[in-house]
């Protein structure tokens, strides 16, 4: 409870009896209990408040879907850039068919094209293999790039 062990808590009960009194000691221990008291009353408030705000949808969350534990941000950031990789291929891909399937307007353009076609590989890599590419050609021996002004 709050990271206070067995032996922490009876020495600040300790020091709260010796601070406090045994005059006033009732009076201190009436106030945590009405205190507790209002905040359980508050927190049940505020469960029959979202029970009633979402009626019968309340029961239907599906709680295990929503619980943050749950996520692996290694693997969201994997998901992402597959997801981002996959839509550039796709923009890519419908562009070259807009191209190869609309008539060319001058000879010059169709020249361009062709040549901006012949220049672009034939796959182009993930952003996990352009950075896996980046870390090989770095410099072991240098020491890895530091902004002061970035902390």
């Amino acid at each position: 409870m709050f990271g206070i062990n067995g032996t922490e808590m009876v020495i600040l009960v300790v020091v709260a009896l010796v601070v406090i009194g045994p005059k006033r000691l009732p009076e201190y221990a009436q106030k945590l209990r009405d205190l507790v008291r209002q905040m359980r009353r508050m927190a049940e408030g505020a469960k029959d408040s979202v029970r009633r705000d979402f009626g019968d949808d309340f029961k239907d969350v599906d709680w295990q879907k929503l619980d943050p534990r749950q996520y692996d941000p290694r693997r969201i950031v994997r998901e992402a850039l597959v997801e981002e990789d996959a839509a550039i291929r796709e923009s890519k891909r419908q562009e070259r068919s807009t191209q190869e399937t609309s008539p060319a307007e001058s000879a010059g353009a169709v020249t361009s094209t062709q040549t901006d076609t012949e220049a672009t590989p034939a796959r182009e890599k993930s952003p996990i293999e352009r950075f896996q590419a980046q870390v090989t050609l770095r410099d072991r021996a240098d020491a890895a790039p530091f902004d002061p002004e970035a902390t």
